[in-house]
């Protein structure tokens, strides 16, 4: 098959993106298919020209991939790098390229790539992507609407509240929550701006820093914890890994610095444990409607309480990222499970 990768985009998780198209890319050469590694913001080329046989040079016009930043990436210097200066977020020649393919590998994380948005667009367009539909994205991606929908489907998760900035309370006593607590983004991922609070000094201090990247934010009860993630393809759970960071939480700099995190796969759980999380998992995929793949974080508390933080649609794939390393637990090699989602994702479209 003819496959573009699409990553990069204007997210926080840009350089993630990026590593995680990469390695799609490599796996699906391997797999035979010819593979373009493309940048929806800066598009390829700044001239419109003819893209016929563009496949036949697939490995010449992909993305040229470093690595991930210990910080997240500065968007607005990004923005200043595009040579059309246009606004619009699909490049020069991504819709048409993306038209050309078999089918878009979806390797976008936050922003624009897991909230609907372009998948939305490729409905229009009738371009074919790997993953989740647009509503079903967009719901998992706002941490508000979907933890309401774990709570009426009976799915455990911290007690919370979410706060716009225009009504922001800079009072912790009027919130009537109580510390330690967490404050996050509404909608972010890869835990960028989001911090264990302890004081009513942090508080202030965490508001400002999620604010920084949103305009909606979530504040809720902190679980101290052991830290899970279940792997979910085609509503089935995968094995069950624990993280366990050797400093602080599972933060951007743990998540993607190598040797920062003890990850354990399958993780060391009691069976009825075991089997109480992946259900949960699943009924996240059910209610949620994810119909390709996903992946859920859980936390488990002392008393063997688990609660669901947040679903992603798009789960990383970096040579560190949690999922693949679950699928290979299950028998499945990284090509075979680039090739299992395009499969899976293909259905849709029969």
């Amino acid at each position: 098959m003819n496959i573009v990768v699409l990553a990069g985009g204007l997210s926080a998780e840009r350089d993630v993106s990026f590593v995680t198209g990469n390695n799609v890319t490599n796996a699906l050469r391997k797999n035979g298919h010819k593979v373009i590694l493309l940048d929806v913001f800066m598009g390829y080329s700044d001239k419109e020209e003819d893209l016929t046989d563009i496949f036949e040079r697939a490995q010449e016009i992909s993305v040229k991939v470093t690595g991930i930043s210990s910080e997240a990436p500065d968007l607005e210097a990004v923005k200043r790098k595009r040579k059309d200066q246009s606004a619009c977020l699909f490049g020069p020649n991504v819709i048409p390229m993306c038209r050309m393919a078999d089918i878009v590998f979806m390797a976008l994380h936050g922003e624009n790539g897991e909230d609907g948005r372009i998948q939305a667009a490729f409905d229009l367009y009738g371009i074919q992507y790997t993953g989740t539909g647009y509503l079903n994205s967009a719901l998992a991606m706002d941490k508000e609407l979907s933890k309401r929908l774990f709570l009426a489907n009976h799915i455990p998760t911290p007690k919370g509240i979410s706060m716009k900035r225009d009504n922001c309370q800079w009072e912790f006593g009027k919130t009537r929550l109580k510390l330690p607590c967490v404050v996050k983004p509404c909608c972010g991922g890869s835990s960028i701006g989001v911090s264990i609070v302890r004081t009513e000094e942090q508080y202030r201090k965490a508001l400002k820093e999620a604010f920084y990247w949103e305009e909606k934010i979530i504040i809720e009860d902190y679980i101290k914890g052991r830290e899970f993630s279940v792997g979910v393809i085609d509503f089935k759970a995968l094995p069950i890994i624990e993280i366990a960071p050797l400093e602080g939480f599972y933060d951007y700099k743990n998540k993607y610095a190598a040797g920062s995190a003890i990850e354990t796969c399958p993780a060391d759980l009691s069976e009825d444990i075991t089997k109480k999380m992946q259900y949960y998992a699943e009924e996240v995929a059910k209610v949620l409607g994810l119909n390709t793949y996903a992946r859920m974080d859980f936390l488990l508390d002392e008393e063997r309480n688990m609660y669901c933080l947040e679903a992603n649609t798009l789960p990383g794939m970096t040579p560190i990222s949690l999922l693949p390393q679950e699928a290979q637990a299950a028998g499945m090699s990284f090509e075979q499970l680039c090739e299992k989602i395009i499969q899976i994702s293909k259905k849709k479209y029969r």
